[in-house]
């Protein structure tokens, strides 16, 4: 049993994970999380609110958007045209799978980006067959991803799931802005539901069809790129794969922030900046710096929206390096391309620091005299010159003496060319974004799958602090005397800290610490008979199983401390190994 199968095996019996509907076969590419999957992701997302939010609120700030757009919204960006994947299927027992993924599997070869005609090449010159019935495979066609929908009772009216948070950004940008007092630069966070209608997901909660994606919009502006955080983070040292390097076969290399500005590795500091957030966020999480990297993805590989793409990686045991996050520079394209589709203006006024006095040509028509002389035919005339450049009505005026509108050639008599002072106090940009993007449920195994260790013969599922899902569990030693009593009001109390805790008397006590070690319970509270003593109760550590004794009202003081890493109690007093552990 591999460590993949072994964590499966722990997620169904404790209520972390398992399959959807598991009572009618399931279906691949749903997971449900049970009752303590739910609270690992909670705290994952609570921390990277923290992280990236409420850290950068001068910045950054969180809405919420729908997860069903009308059809309009996915032809303005893009995924109607681009959002697929190269599917084939066999002759033989009709399954589908995708291309790439089945030569990859066969030939151990990247073969990403690569054209239909290209993957059905490589295909028929090796002999790739159906892993399944090993039947022979048909024509590489293009599979959409999005699922589709109809909104309402009227079969026209299409839309799609988000396969992305991203597109509710976009199309609210121009009211948070507003909201927020034209505040620029800006970034829009939110955390949300997305649907990708995957063709054969087969990696468990590495690769489904529903899932969470925790995502920044960074909007800035584009003649002013420069992040006023840089100077915080340009001599650390991230592992990157650049993409000339990765063309070569190399592997990443250690260089500093600034070290990869210079070289143009990163080709935006905000990029930068939020790669390296992203680099220790993950690291909060349980991976060590030196089991993640970040990779640049080719132009091929790159999706339709992006100029520069990095994805971090991280390595597990059964597939090797996966992605965790998405990091793309994506310019102005879908602002551009929502104006386009909406017809509504997105850009922001940006002020000079000191308004600007500029000369330019001003054309004075003489409406009057256009209209008598050419009648029903002057208000077109004045139109089309309203609408053509100054500049090119100088140049014929100067050239030839008059300018040519509706068959009709108008001269210095109608129209007159002028230069004026004007002054210019700010210029409108559309903005540029770049774009940290997490898929939660991946964080939730690779967060497991750092976390799980084995010691003589238990599993201790040694989560971050902040991320277990029980944090306190609470244990009379036996169920006698006054010491359930205690106990009891022991976890009362701790629920009114808010702090999720657990009371078990159920078995022996080295029995109720493994069932606390398994489930990622930092510390547990045990009163014994020296309690009714002293007051003082035994605290244990999962990780270590150290045991120490602290005063009750110690225990309360100290604990919100201890679950900020402020303090640690196993370091304080003189700890003893547990005759129980």
């Amino acid at each position: 049993m591999d460590l993949y199968e072994k964590i499966v095996e722990l997620a169904r019996r404790r209520g972390i994970f398992w399959q959807s509907y598991e009572i009618y076969g399931g279906v691949a590419g749903f997971i449900d999380l049970g009752p303590l999957g739910t609270l690992i992701k909670r705290n994952i997302e609570t921390l990277w609110r923290e992280w990236f939010i409420l850290r950068h609120q001068e910045f950054i700030v969180e809405i919420e958007t729908p997860i069903i757009a009308p059809k309009k919204v996915f032809e303005a960006s893009g995924h109607l045209e681009h959002f697929t994947d190269p599917i084939v299927e066999c002759i033989s027992c009709h399954r589908k799978f995708r291309a790439d993924t089945l030569i990859e599997e066969k030939l151990n070869t990247n073969v990403e980006g690569l054209s239909n005609e290209e993957l059905e090449k490589i295909i028929r010159e090796n002999d790739i067959r159906c892993p399944i019935c090993n039947g022979e495979l048909g024509k590489v066609k293009t599979f959409n991803l999005l699922f589709q929908t109809i909104i309402g009772p009227y079969s026209e009216n299409i839309g799609f799931l988000r396969p992305e948070t991203a597109q509710g950004m976009f199309t609210s940008f121009k009211r948070v802005y507003e909201a927020m007092r034209n505040k620029f630069p800006i970034g829009i966070a939110q955390i949300g539901r997305v649907a990708r209608n995957e063709i054969s997901p087969r990696q468990g909660m590495i690769r489904l069809r529903e899932f969470t994606i925790m995502e920044v919009e960074f909007f800035f502006n584009p003649k002013k790129p420069e992040c006023p955080l840089i100077d915080k983070v340009r001599d650390r040292k991230i592992l990157i794969l650049p993409g000339e390097l990765k063309v070569k076969g190399e592997k990443p290399i250690k260089i500093t922030v600034e070290e990869a500005l210079r070289e143009k590795y990163i080709i935006n500091e905000w990029l930068a900046y939020f790669m390296v957030q992203s680099y220790d966020f993950v690291n909060k999480l349980g991976v060590p710096y030196d089991k993640q990297y970040f990779e640049e993805k080719l132009p091929h590989e790159r999706a339709h929206y992006a100029t520069q793409t990095f994805d971090q990686m991280v390595k597990v045991e059964r597939w090797g390096w996966i992605e965790v996050s998405g990091h793309a520079y994506r310019t102005d394209y879908d602002l551009s391309r929502h104006m386009k589709y909406s017809g509504h203006d997105l850009s922001v006024f940006i002020p000079y620091e000191k308004p600007v006095i500029k000369r330019k040509l001003k054309i004075a028509i003489k409406e009057k005299v256009l209209r008598e002389t050419f009648k029903d035919k002057a208000a077109k005339i004045i139109s089309t010159i309203k609408s053509t450049l100054p500049e090119t009505i100088a140049n014929e005026l100067k050239t030839k003496g008059y300018i040519e509108v509706e068959g009709e050639k108008i001269n210095s008599k109608y129209i007159s060319v002028c230069e004026v002072e004007e002054k210019i106090s700010g210029e409108r940009i559309v903005p540029h974004v770049v774009e940290p993007s997490f898929g939660a449920e991946r964080l939730v195994y690779v967060t497991l799958e750092y976390a799980y260790s084995e010691r003589e013969g238990r599993v201790i599922l040694k989560l971050p602090k902040r991320i277990a899902p029980i944090k306190v569990a609470v244990f009379p030693l036996v169920v006698r005397s006054r010491l359930p009593d205690i106990a009891k009001e022991i976890y009362e109390r701790l629920k009114e800290m808010n702090l999720t805790v657990y009371y078990d008397e159920s078995g022996s006590i080295g029995r109720r610490y493994a069932r606390a070690d398994e489930i990622g319970v930092p510390i547990a509270i045990t009163v014994d008979y020296q309690t009714l003593e002293d007051n003082t109760v035994t605290l244990r550590d999962r990780d270590t199983w150290k045991q120490v004794r602290t005063p009750i009202e110690e225990v309360y003081r100290k604990l919100p401390l201890y679950f900020e890493d402020k303090i640690d109690f196993f370091k304080l007093g003189t700890p003893y190994e547990s005759k129980s552990k």
